[in-house]
């Protein structure tokens, strides 16, 4: 039986969430992987959807509003009065993915350098990365690689997945907005990173930010488990063959020797 309420309606995905730009994305399929929707409809998701829950750090400046970005998805609101986070803090939001119970841990870590030390302790296990800047301040767009490059001391590069996120939208003006979106982009495609721009005062895209990043990150999971229990099939025949030759070779050893 289970001791958790229903996933929330508007938080159920059944589709995949397109990307911002298809020239500022890594994966610009317009569907879930075949062999994740088989899976979920066979129900062979592995550990995801039973106890699994993807670890996702979001990482930037001071005041780049990654608190403001979190707490609009996941509370719906905003908050005008700036209060920085010290060390870190994180919110859990439950999906329903195809089907399947799907479970984001959102590490919100500090910005300040001197509670660094101690956010960089929690970056490692993380299955994402959301590297945040300022769309209004050319310097914190700077400073996403140095934050990167932190946060993948303590991460595999090879499974992590990056998104670079460009937050105060409704601030920036169009013509400040276009210049600083082309650094981010050619920036994002030198990371291997998807690119987004959001407003956490408006809500624009940040809704969809959110859903594409548990909808990535459950098909990663996916991928991964199917990997595993492949393997472990793959073991258990070459396993089971490799005792049948032993057998047949020491009962053919077993015979000569009697011949003889």
């Amino acid at each position: 039986m289970s001791i958790l309420p229903p996933v929330r309606k508007d938080r159920i995905i059944s589709q995949l969430p397109q990307c911002f730009s298809k020239g500022a994305a890594l994966n610009t399929e317009d569907e879930f992987h075949g062999k994740v929707k088989t899976a979920c409809q066979q129900q062979r998701t592995g550990t995801v959807g039973r106890f699994k829950i993807s670890k996702v750090i979001v990482v930037g400046d001071l005041a780049v509003g990654k608190t403001c970005l979190i707490n609009r998805f996941c509370k719906d609101v905003f908050d005008k009065n700036y209060k920085a986070t010290i060390g870190v803090d994180f919110e859990m939001e439950r999906f329903e993915v195809l089907g399947v119970p799907f479970s984001l841990q959102l590490w919100d870590t500090a910005g300040q350098e001197r509670f660094k030390c101690i956010a960089s302790t929690y970056y490692r296990g993380a299955q994402a990365v959301i590297i945040v800047f300022d769309l209004t301040d050319v310097a914190s767009l700077e400073h996403t690689r140095q934050w990167l490059e932190d946060a993948m001391k303590e991460n595999d590069p090879t499974s992590v997945l990056l998104f670079l996120v460009g937050t105060k939208k409704d601030l920036s003006s169009p013509a400040q907005y276009t210049l600083i979106e082309q650094d981010a982009i050619k920036l994002a495609d030198q990371m291997k990173a998807e690119y987004w721009a959001v407003s956490a005062l408006s809500g624009e895209n940040v809704r969809e930010f959110f859903f594409r990043v548990a909808s990535l990150t459950f098909e990663a999971n996916v991928l991964a488990e199917l990997e595993k229990s492949g393997a472990r099939r793959i073991g258990e025949v070459v396993q089971i063959n490799s005792d049948s030759n032993n057998m047949h070779a020491a009962s053919k050893k077993k015979q000569t020797k009697c011949c003889q």
